[in-house]
């Protein structure tokens, strides 16, 4: 669209948490009071069980959050990621957008989870990493 309308290529830019961070955003994003009784609340769930539902072929509603890797695929148009940051590591995205922007960015955090202990147990991150190969793969690929 852009190059039939402005004659201009877009650059892709997304950024990736890491699998297990991510998850663990989703898991708290989903323990809100707000979310108790929905299917979808994992506020009846430890952060293993919630992972080893993700990790299943059949997801039920709590654990059902996509994936990031098949997310960031190229598309069949040809539309793909050309820069590819680290969530943990925002500085590099805001030099960049600062860079081609040509302007600087202030920016805040708002909407954080408050802090909880989202240690897996190793049986359960062997299962996630196994499961979740291309998610890791692709993160570490990261620069």
């Amino acid at each position: 669209m852009f190059k039939k309308v402005c004659d201009a290529e877009m650059e892709v830019v997304a950024v990736m948490r890491e699998p297990v961070n991510w998850l663990g955003s989703w898991y708290r994003f989903r323990r809100r009071p707000f979310m108790n009784g929905k299917d979808n609340s994992t506020s009846n769930v430890s952060f293993d069980e919630f992972v080893l539902a993700y990790c299943q072929s059949k997801q039920p509603g709590f654990a059902n959050v996509g994936s990031q890797a098949k997310f960031l695929e190229a598309q069949p148009n040809g539309c793909a990621v050309a820069q590819l940051f680290r969530y943990e590591h925002q500085q590099r995205l805001i030099d960049f957008l600062e860079d081609r922007l040509s302007t600087t960015l202030v920016l805040q955090q708002q909407n954080v989870s408050p802090p909880m202990d989202l240690s897996l147990s190793p049986q359960v991150d062997t299962v996630l990493r196994q499961t979740c190969a291309a998610e890791f793969s692709l993160y570490d690929s990261i620069d």
